[in-house]
Order: structure tokens, then C-alpha cells, then sequence
């Protein structure tokens, strides 16, 4: 017997490998349908500047997008915006841009806001936003190049060029949050949103 009591299998707006590995583990069929938005777009358009809201939004506009092309099924949209007091990080866009972000993260402490956002023809049903704070090693230019030498084109892939649940978690010294806000998907309130949509038999 499955866990899920759903017709048809959740959709997942992401192409991220941790979000699908947090959903599979926890026993959760589903299909990733990535959302094709222009983010940065999408965010300069909107004015906002507080990284959570800017999460929602775009988490939102992510699973607006698909569900408008699922009609009946329940898609689950994602965001996560890093940010060091008043600056906020995008994805690097390669080598140099990683090391950058890394000299400027190194020996400070900074914040990880995860939002995601259930739709179900094309309206919102349920989000959430979730904060982990991340204080990163004090890192010399060596160890940051080698670092970068281990991690590869992985650190391209994720804000902050670092991913905890790889290489990523030897730059820290300390981590306050939830596994599942660093990983990108907030997974105990949207567990409870399902349940409450009596899509869960748990």
C-alpha cells in the first residue's frame, strides 16, 4: 500500500536533484515538470526586495506555470534565496563568479530563505517560507580553489556555489534550521498540507 492517496502523482516544478531525493525519501510519487519562467525577470518586475517574499514569488509564479498546464493535479513550486544582510545571491555563473560569492560569504554568517507554493489549476492552494542561518568557515583563497577543484561544475548549480548535502558541508562551522529549508524544500509544512488534503494516508 502506498502513502499516497492521490489519483495521479504529485508534480514537482524543479529539475533539483535534493528537492526529488527529499520527496522520494519520503515515499511521495511524483513527476518533475520544470517551470520554464525567466527568474530574475520576474523578480526585478516585481520590486520586491525582501528575500522570503522574493521566494514566494517566484516558488508561486513556478508552480502557476505548470499547474496551468496539469489541470487537476497538485504542483509543488520552489525557491531558495541566499542572503548576506542586505545582498542577495543568485546562482553563480561559473568559476570566478563561485569564488566570489565564496570570498564574500567566508567567516560571516548568512541566510537561507526556502519558499514553496501548491497550486491546482492555476491558483494558489498553500505556501510557505522557511529560514536557515549558515555561518561559513573562515576559508583562504587556497582553500577556496581547492575546494572549488573538488566540487567542479556542481557549484554552479546551486546559490552560494555550495551544496550541504555534498562537498559543500566542509565550509561550515555552524548551521541553525531545518535539514529540509538548507536542502530547498520546506518538506514538514507541505507534508502537512497534503495530509490535510487527505493526499496522505499518515
Amino acid at each position: 500500500m502506498s502513502i499516497w492517496l492521490g489519483k495521479d502523482p504529485l508534480i514537482l516544478a524543479s529539475q533539483s536533484r535534493a528537492r526529488q531525493m527529499l520527496l522520494a525519501n519520503a515515499g511521495i510519487p511524483f513527476e518533475a515538470v520544470p517551470a520554464d519562467i525567466d527568474e530574475r525577470a520576474v523578480q526585478q518586475s516585481s520590486g520586491l526586495s525582501a528575500p522570503g517574499e522574493i521566494g514566494k514569488l517566484l516558488a508561486r509564479e513556478k508552480a502557476l506555470r505548470v499547474s496551468r498546464q496539469k489541470p487537476g493535479r497538485h504542483v509543488v513550486g520552489a525557491d531558495q534565496t541566499l542572503a548576506l544582510g542586505n545582498q542577495l545571491f543568485s546562482k553563480p555563473a561559473g568559476r570566478a563568479a563561485a569564488t566570489e560569492q565564496l570570498t564574500m560569504l567566508a567567516g560571516k554568517r548568512h541566510e537561507l530563505h526556502s519558499a514553496f507554493a501548491v497550486a491546482r489549476d492555476g491558483k494558489i492552494l498553500f505556501a510557505d517560507v522557511s529560514i536557515a542561518s549558515m555561518t561559513m568557515r573562515s576559508l583562504s583563497a587556497g582553500e577556496i580553489e581547492a575546494y572549488l577543484d573538488q566540487a567542479g561544475a556542481a557549484v554552479t548549480t546551486s546559490v552560494g556555489a555550495y551544496q550541504l548535502e555534498g562537498l559543500g558541508v566542509h565550509l561550515f562551522e555552524r548551521i541553525e534550521g531545518d535539514h529540509f529549508t538548507i536542502l530547498g524544500l520546506p518538506l514538514l509544512p507541505l507534508l502537512a498540507f497534503l495530509r490535510s488534503e487527505r493526499l496522505l494516508c499518515v
